[in-house]
């Protein structure tokens, strides 16, 4: 692998792990620490904390406690909320982790990039499980949950596998994400000013 193509699987990385992070940190964490242990991969060293044995261990666990909590709605949501100061912190610390090791100044816009991509995909999500919440059947959480899971574990092993196509991928969800957070507060406004109309009707009539 010459210089430039070992510097787009690192950006590759930097910006995956800080974007998976903002949907579902924990299994971030566990797919990237178990591929580094299993040497399926050659983590950034900045990132081979991942592959102890503590660590996947408690990233297995936490995953386990998200995957039921994102199963319930109302619990997801409260949920995402106290994830806001967990997965964008995260995404920074793993951006500049994976690019740390190459140059000061790549490591300051990695932890800036990661950090605006991980708080980028987790209002994405959050919005979206929101509005979602507020439609009686439990089939379209349940749905959204496993789509998360597995949209998290193809988007890392793109990342690892097929960066160019990744990055790609990742531009056009970066476009599709800043109309989609706009567009998706504007409806959960629109639907708890509805939900407050009507509890105000129920109480007073």
């Amino acid at each position: 692998m010459d210089g430039s193509d070992h510097l787009t699987g690192i950006i590759a990385l930097t910006l995956g792990s800080a974007w998976a992070s903002g949907i579902n940190l924990y299994a971030a964490v566990l797919v990237l620490g178990i591929l580094g242990a299993e040497n399926v991969i050659k983590l950034p060293a900045g990132l081979e904390v991942l592959t102890h044995p503590w660590v996947i261990g408690a990233a297995g666990c936490l995953y386990v406690i998200e995957f039921l909590a994102d199963k319930v709605p109302g619990v997801d949501t409260v949920w995402d909320i106290l994830h806001t100061f967990i997965r964008v912190p995260a995404g920074v610390i793993l951006a500049v982790a994976a690019a740390g090791q190459i140059d000061t100044g790549l490591a300051v816009a990695a932890g800036a990039g990661g950090g605006t991509l991980s708080l980028g995909s987790h209002l994405l999500k959050s919005g979206t499980r929101a509005i979602v919440n507020l439609s009686p059947e439990p089939l379209s959480n349940w749905t959204l949950s496993v789509g998360e899971d597995v949209l998290v574990i193809a988007g890392i092993w793109s990342a690892l596998n097929h960066p160019w196509t990744f990055l790609f991928l990742l531009s056009g969800f970066v476009m599709i994400t800043i109309w989609a957070i706009i567009r998706l507060w504007r409806i959960l406004g629109h639907k708890l000013h509805i939900l407050h109309v009507r509890s105000r009707r129920f109480l007073f009539r």
